[in-house]
């Protein structure tokens, strides 16, 4: 068996992500994954690929914004890569406006996103309809920005699996621990953060528990994703609409469904009138990494020679995906550091 040059240690959103990006480069590579591909939070259902608002600008929104630019080739080039979907499509998003003061906030961040965007997406506000997907809103006006898209979060393990073998890559499933020589990239979400937290001996970040439906409606596929009442509303290509999600910091059960969900099916059937009577089919529970600083980390593994760390996605994972990719690569592959301020494995210790 061929010794890898990278080993990637967690089979998730950046881990995979890291992969391809290193195979589509050239590197022999073999993924390492304890339980299962996608067995945490990035087998999830929602995949919302949203950015954050355009105002108080820092390095973690233009990494989020690059990321999210990207985002439309690094998936063709997976698909094209496996000959499989894995159900991304550049939607936008729409927001529904509360009030008043919430209007003028809307109308100077459509000022924000001119200078800070450059033309390259819209966020603006946009006076509202009644369609049967688009929500009501009191002031009747509504946020609209054509930079968020939409993922399918299990295709899109799927797709990055089929993309890293067809580059002659090695997955292997039931690995916890590396047996081969550095480098090593650890992705290993909410369990690994605890793990370096242990080898550390300091608190560097832990899990938080997300609920999520899963509603049958079809035709919606290619409507816009909405966020209403702090609940995404994510139609995908499958006849689907997810929606989610809590944010649990104290919870029994990492997969357990319970009545926490309730308020959120609610909220979105009251936002979007398709999802009135809609079905739901699935309802979905797991554990997202959040690190102490709330933006990835990555880096080396401090004390530790030849292993890295890309973790703490939290829940932008997929969103951050491509960039994560692209940085780990050039600093595992290439010795070169565009690892920006803040997503530093030191700014979470």
């Amino acid at each position: 068996m061929a010794t890898a040059d990278v080993t990637i240690m967690g089979a998730g959103a950046f881990g995979l992500s890291i992969a391809w990006e290193c195979a589509r480069r050239g590197a022999r590579v073999r993924v390492c994954e304890a339980a299962r591909i996608g067995a945490g939070s990035s087998g999830g259902i929602v995949g919302a690929l949203a950015p954050h608002v355009p105002e108080q600008w820092n390095a973690k929104k233009q990494f989020q914004f690059d990321s999210l630019l990207m985002a439309e080739g690094f998936w063709a080039g997976v698909g094209a890569a496996g000959g499989a979907d894995p159900g991304y499509l550049r939607s936008g998003r729409v927001q529904s406006i509360a009030d008043e003061a919430a209007l003028a906030l809307a109308r100077g961040r459509s000022l924000g996103a001119a200078a800070l965007w450059h033309g390259q997406a819209l966020w603006e506000v946009v006076a509202a309809v009644e369609d049967g997907w688009l929500p009501k809103t009191p002031t009747g006006y509504l946020i609209r920005d054509t930079l968020t898209a939409r993922l399918h979060p299990r295709q899109a393990g799927i797709a990055l699996t089929a993309a890293i073998r067809a580059r002659g890559g090695r997955i292997e499933e039931g690995v916890a621990m590396p047996d081969g020589t550095a480098p090593v990239i650890w992705a290993t979400g909410a369990a690994g953060l605890a793990d370096l937290g242990a080898t550390l001996g300091k608190t560097v970040g832990g899990p938080v528990k997300g609920q999520a439906a899963l509603f049958a409606c079809p035709g919606v596929a290619t409507r816009p994703q909405l966020f209403v009442d702090g609940v995404h509303i994510v139609p995908h290509a499958d006849g689907t609409v997810a929606v989610g999600s809590t944010s649990e910091r104290d919870f029994d059960g990492a997969d357990r469904v319970d009545e926490k969900l309730d308020p959120v099916i609610e909220k979105a059937r009251a936002a979007c009138p398709a999802l009135g009577d809609a079905p739901v089919i699935e309802r979905w529970a797991g554990l997202r990494p959040r690190a102490r600083s709330r933006a990835p980390m990555l880096g080396a593994w401090p004390g530790r020679a030849g292993h890295f760390i890309a973790n703490g996605g939290f829940k932008i994972g997929f969103g951050m995906a491509p960039k994560v990719a692209q940085v780990m690569a050039d600093l595992v592959l290439e010795g070169r550091d565009a690892i920006p301020d803040g997503f530093r494995v030191e700014d979470s210790l």
